[in-house]
């Protein structure tokens, strides 16, 4: 008997344009972008489009505010110290070494650990002498690209867009390295196509783009990628959505973004209790990313 497609209010098992129930064989599908509601095919999808179209649209941007605002809100592996397992400060290249050979960020003060014990030209993790050159420095980088890994893939990308370790600055190239870091996890990567896209480095500039890259870099927990989403908010006077950024940024230690509610607060844009929980949040991140090797390395000559 031919069920004619009529369309409905939805219900948990029940296409939402014809009425149909799922089970005995017709499994219903959801319709992905708002999860809302189910449909037995992708003619009844169609026909319900134009009813469903502005309930859907307002659904979805509300499950990508969930996910944007409730993940991210731990700093990556990546930006913690192998050896001390303490998150490096911010920003990371102030107050770390990458080693070329396994590209391992190594914080200032494990750095400066290991040369108290006499361990110099060495990799303070894996023990590898260090590159004499460039040359000798692009060939380590060179074997770890060609493993697939995707950190030594987006610094590659990093060294072509400052120009460095010898190589011709070549913006292009770089974009090109950090979309196959992306693709294969990179969460710096993802927040280098962020920077490159906002402003036109090595592409064409793309706002919404850089954007969305910021998002997915946050939503891994990039703490600057947050941080310029907060900014990029409150640039264009949407202030609550921008301090909900900022406080998540100030509570991964990011100063900026602290200094930023500040200043939020004094205009009115940010209550009191917002400054003050964005305060005591950073303090406590900062603290948690001291230690007395960081600290003496902060004098040492050799890191400054």
């Amino acid at each position: 008997m031919a069920t004619s497609c009529v369309p409905v209010v939805a219900a948990v098992d029940v296409c939402a344009n014809c009425g149909r129930e799922g089970g005995d064989g017709l499994k219903l599908k959801n319709c992905t972008a708002c999860l809302l509601v189910k449909y037995c095919g992708v003619d009844c999808q169609k026909a319900h489009r134009k009813q469903h179209k502005k309930a859907c649209k307002e659904r979805a941007a509300e499950l990508k505010d969930e996910r944007l605002y409730s993940q991210g809100h731990a700093r990556p592996e990546t930006e913690f110290c192998p050896i001390c397992a303490q998150p490096v400060p911010i920003p990371t290249e102030e107050h770390s070494v990458v080693n070329p050979c396994c590209m391992k960020m190594v914080c200032n003060g494990c750095a400066h650990a290991a040369m108290k014990m006499g361990i110099y030209n060495k990799c303070e993790f894996c023990r590898t002498p260090t590159p004499k050159n460039n040359t000798e420095s692009l060939a380590l980088i060179q074997t770890r690209v060609g493993k697939n890994d995707p950190e030594a893939i987006a610094y590659l990308g990093y060294q072509y867009m400052r120009g460095s370790q010898g190589l011709a600055k070549d913006e292009s190239r770089a974009v090109e390295l950090w979309t196959e870091a992306a693709k294969l996890g990179s969460v710096d990567a993802y927040f280098q196509l962020g920077t490159a896209y906002s402003n036109g480095d090595g592409v064409e500039q793309d706002v919404a783009r850089g954007v969305s890259f910021y998002e997915k870099a946050a939503i891994l927990g990039n703490s600057m990628a947050r941080h310029n989403l907060g900014c990029y908010e409150c640039e264009r006077g949407r202030y609550d959505r921008g301090v909900r950024h900022l406080l998540i940024s100030a509570k991964m230690g990011v100063e900026w973004s602290l200094a930023n509610i500040k200043e939020l607060f004094k205009e009115g844009f940010a209550t009191k209790s917002q400054y003050v929980e964005a305060l005591k949040g950073c303090q406590d991140a900062l603290e948690e990313m001291k230690s007395p090797d960081r600290e003496e390395a902060k004098t040492s000559l050799f890191f400054n």
